[in-house]
């Protein structure tokens, strides 16, 4: 099933929705996926000129394929700006992911900072990265084009903790939105993977993912740059920090995770 038509069920019955086993991530669901259809429930309930400007996802426990769940949104505050909505993935009566959502509009300012963040990787021709194999890639990377430029894959004993490289859908979606930038976002195994030399389990436990507006519209058949740095890992956790542009160079999001390694 290909990423819009999930976002399309999120659209128009949130309280009815189904994911397939070929958007998991071992036992549950990619976290890219789930993340995105938590928002895209807020966003349809906030008027477009209100921006995303900052996304929080918890991943409360898993959210298993093909069994039924609903996604309930709660809109905490309304001000003349901006808006915070809370929306909760729950299944058999428990919460999977807990999103908040910070949505803003535009207002006048005197003040204007370009970012500090930039890269220089070319554009990519192809994807590079890892193949299909049963039981050990996700699942869910069928539907991901990556192409690594700096980093490794994981267990490999790498001495390096950074991933650097590129993204975009296998089959490009009708238009690029927010939503299938946060899927994409998520598509990165956790970056200290890869000084193991030995295959353990992963799980992002929480994510913030902070928008630049304002920024260009993005092609679908677009590639996104994406650089990871781990920031610290210790005791069986590890933080991350990110940042992602569009194929011209221009920052979109930064984002922050909390991942539990378990080996």
């Amino acid at each position: 099933m290909h990423i819009d038509e999930l976002l399309h069920q999120v659209a128009h019955n949130p309280a009815e929705l189904i994911l397939p086993k070929d958007w998991t991530q071992g036992r549950t669901a990619f976290g890219g996926i789930s993340a995105a259809m938590v928002y895209q429930a807020m966003r349809e309930q906030v008027e477009p000129t209100r921006f995303l400007r900052s996304l929080t996802i918890n991943f409360v426990g898993p959210l298993e394929p093909e069994v039924p769940f609903s996604i309930e949104t709660e809109l905490l505050r309304e001000g003349k700006n901006a808006i915070q909505m809370t929306a909760r993935a729950m299944q058999n009566g428990k919460v999977a992911v807990l999103g908040v959502a910070l949505f803003a509009g535009e207002r006048q300012s005197k003040i204007s900072v370009l970012t500090i963040y930039s890269h220089n990787m070319a554009l990519p021709k192809k994807a590079k990265f890892i193949p299909q194999i049963p039981k050990v890639t996700p699942k869910f990377l069928k539907h991901m084009d990556l192409a690594v430029e700096e980093g490794q894959m994981p267990f490999t004993g790498s001495k390096h903790a950074h991933l650097h490289g590129w993204m975009r859908f296998t089959k490009a979606p009708a238009q690029i939105s927010d939503a299938h930038i946060i899927a994409l976002a998520d598509a990165w195994p956790p970056a200290p993977l890869q000084m193991l030399r030995w295959p353990a389990p992963a799980s992002s436990m929480s994510w913030n993912l902070e928008f630049v507006h304002p920024h260009r519209p993005i092609a679908p058949e677009s590639w996104l740059a994406y650089q990871v740095q781990t920031v610290q890992a210790a005791d069986g956790y590890a933080h991350t920090e990110a940042q992602l542009w569009d194929p011209d160079g221009e920052l979109i999001a930064l984002s922050r995770q909390v991942a539990g390694i378990f080996d």
